[in-house]
């Protein structure tokens, strides 16, 4: 049994997200959003170097000892699964370990509001999943395509980096592919994509301007598209959508949006009232005409006030749902205050004085 499988299952039975490693340091562990050491000594540079050759192969070791950065998957019967990154520093190597749960959660076992089972319902169009790094887009994505697997007969192909959780067929064929693995790139395995029949296909990450293109066109053709961007709101995930394309090609985008979107889902992580765990809290755009028109006329920006209005669809502002989630007493009203946008509205729940800006009276 490789070594480092003592320290995955330690950082899973304490409720890690991730376990780091890095050299001078002892095997860290991040709980609850919070990192910190577990009771080992700091690892040094060879040390941590045979922990990480141990789960590696041939060809990995290769690539991430020529200085390459690595992506992977590792799965072990004892520990489970996990994503791993592995990166070169300027005191050595050091290794981030993504802890992926046993099974694919569902919707309601996330909490999500219905309306993201609604949204997988659509035969054609691009749904978005976004928000910052460690935020759950992947597991609101799985949870996704586990609700369609379930109750559709498609074919469904994923496009992951790496893969995390693995679907099963149950209703829908699911055919998963590895970039790196499988395919050299996202853009070249949605172009693959489109010649196997696919009636649903899931980008794990939106990364440049020629991935989105091809995703669109997957979109308009026919196919119901799933991915994920790196941003916070949903105002903001359809600037960049426009903005990331060539000048010659914005206005073919605001137009594909106002057509073919058919919602951004932007989530965060915040901690629970009872500080045992974290939830993830949903900013949800529904695409309607209005909407579409907004985006059409470049008043993007005006969007938002369409999320304020549009809780009979199903939409929902980021601050309406850390309010509501508060009201319900599932958060701790110190960090919804930390995430919210308008945190104006959120002081009067907050208990810890000195998150609270600082007033400096007159002549003091």
């Amino acid at each position: 049994m490789p070594r480092i499988n003592a320290f995955l299952e330690l950082g899973r039975n304490q409720g890690a997200s991730d376990i780091h490693f890095a050299v001078g340091r002892p095997p860290m562990v991040r709980v609850l959003g919070a990192v910190k050491p577990v009771k080992y000594r700091p690892l040094d540079k060879s040390e941590l170097q045979g922990l990480i050759d141990e789960i590696l192969t041939v060809q990995q070791k290769a690539h991430f000892d020529a200085g390459n950065d690595l992506d992977i998957a590792y799965a072990d019967p004892d520990v489970g699964r996990f994503r791993v990154n592995l990166y070169h520093k300027l005191t050595g190597i050091g290794a981030a370990f993504r802890v992926i749960p046993f099974k694919v959660p569902t919707l309601d076992e996330l909490h999500h509001p219905p309306v993201l089972k609604r949204l997988t319902d659509y035969s054609h169009g691009l749904i978005l999943v976004t928000g910052a790094t460690g935020t759950g887009k992947t597991t609101t994505l799985a949870a996704m395509i586990d609700h369609i697997n379930a109750r559709r007969r498609l074919n469904i192909i994923t496009l992951e980096d790496p893969v995390e959780f693995l679907h099963g067929s149950q209703q829908s064929l699911v055919v998963q592919r590895e970039i790196g693995s499988h395919v050299i790139s996202f853009s070249e395995g949605l172009r693959a994509a489109l010649r196997e029949d696919p009636d649903v296909i899931l980008v794990g990450e939106l990364r440049d301007p020629e991935t989105i293109a091809l995703a669109m066109i997957a979109a308009e053709t026919g196919h119901l598209v799933l991915g994920t961007l790196h941003t916070t709101g949903c105002v903001k995930t359809i600037d960049r959508i426009i903005d990331v394309m060539p000048t010659e090609q914005k206005q073919q985008a605001q137009v594909f949006l106002a057509q073919h979107l058919r919602g951004v889902i932007s989530q965060r992580l915040v901690r629970t009232l009872d500080g045992d765990s974290r939830k993830a809290v949903l900013e949800i755009l529904v695409n309607t005409p209005a909407i579409g028109n907004l985006i059409v006329n470049n008043k993007v920006f005006q969007i938002a006030s369409q999320l304020l209005t549009g809780r009979e669809k199903g939409m929902q502002q980021m601050d309406q749902a850390l309010m509501e989630a508060i009201r319900n007493k599932e958060l701790d009203p110190n960090d919804a205050y930390l995430n919210a946008d308008d945190k104006k509205l959120f002081q009067r729940f907050v208990t810890d004085p000195e998150l609270l800006p600082q007033v400096t009276l007159a002549g003091s």
